[in-house]
């Protein structure tokens, strides 16, 4: 069984860490033993398996672990809404709101904010015109659209993949105003999305259930905006309505699980900050905080 650390690099301080990976012990056994894989495939990687766990999550019996996740992983209860008490199960606290204040939207027009917490990677001008490049491998807009939008618009465009850890701030924001249409779901299987999990199912974005809006913002043009679930996501809840939408407004949110957001650029609308470009060509994820700046408008001269 191989145990190779997963490191990512703080934003902030610029250091490189060693990820805490939720439930490690279990994922490696799934993903890195072939019995493993055989009781994943046979037993986990079902509908009812995720309906009946995401039940217990709801329910007050799972309220013991809301504590003890908030050590382990170093949550700062001063940031949310509510006390820690008033959570009525670990899916509640898992579904967390923050205060407003706390990630707050960058107002330049001009800048392109993370919709979300987690580890990022972005590429600029995929130079494979109809591929993603993730963890060294590739798929294909199509396979990952499916057929809810036209993928033409794309191709050559640019891509961000925000991954989020089990214990990041699930909820999920527009990153700039616009116009945003009814989301479009896709069933599929139920695949974590940790990279321990991508390199053994490397076209895991493809496979699982997601949500696919059209987004045509102010700034930044037709963006894809994909919201991907993962093993134990119940669901991927929409909380906006479509049409009319502001920055930093709240679009929906995962519940219990870890998750992916991928938003997909027309060519020419968006240049990443360097930082993240020159970390991303390396395969290394940031971690960026939902309001933060990730790139800017480009320019276009007359």
């Amino acid at each position: 069984m191989s145990f190779r650390k997963i490191l990512y690099r703080d934003r902030l301080s610029g250091e490189l860490i060693t990820e805490q990976i939720f439930q490690e012990n279990i994922l490696r056994w799934l993903y890195e033993t072939y019995l493993g894989y055989l009781v994943w495939h046979v037993f986990l990687n079902r509908k009812i398996f995720n309906v009946i766990y995401g039940k217990y999550q709801d329910s007050s019996y799972s309220r013991h672990q809301i504590y003890r996740f908030v050590a382990k992983y170093e949550i700062d209860p001063t940031e949310l809404i509510l006390p820690l008490p008033e959570y009525s199960s670990f899916n509640a606290f898992f579904c967390r709101q923050l205060k407003p204040s706390v990630r707050p939207f960058i107002a330049d027009d001009n800048t392109f904010c993370a919709p979300g917490d987690g580890k990022i990677l972005v590429c600029s001008k995929l130079k494979y015109t109809s591929k993603i490049p993730v963890k060294n491998q590739f798929f294909s807009l199509d396979s990952l659209l499916g057929s809810s939008i036209n993928s033409d618009i794309y191709i050559g465009g640019n891509v961000i993949i925000l991954r989020l850890a089990p214990y990041d701030y699930h909820r999920f924001h527009f990153p700039d105003s616009g116009i945003a249409e009814s989301a479009k779901y896709i069933k599929g299987e139920y695949h974590s999305v940790n990279p321990i999990a991508l390199n053994k199912v490397p076209d895991i974005y493809c496979r699982n259930q997601r949500a696919i809006t059209q987004f045509n913002s102010d700034n930044f043009g037709s963006i894809a905006y994909i919201e991907i679930g993962a093993l134990t996501v119940s669901s991927i809840i929409q909380t906006y309505k479509p049409g009319r939408v502001n920055r930093g407004q709240e679009k929906g949110y995962f519940q219990y699980g870890g998750s992916t957001i991928i938003l997909l650029f027309e060519p020419g609308k968006i240049l990443f900050d360097s930082d993240l470009l020159q970390d991303s060509i390396q395969g290394i994820e940031v971690a960026v905080l939902a309001g933060s700046r990730l790139g800017k408008k480009i320019e276009i001269e007359n």
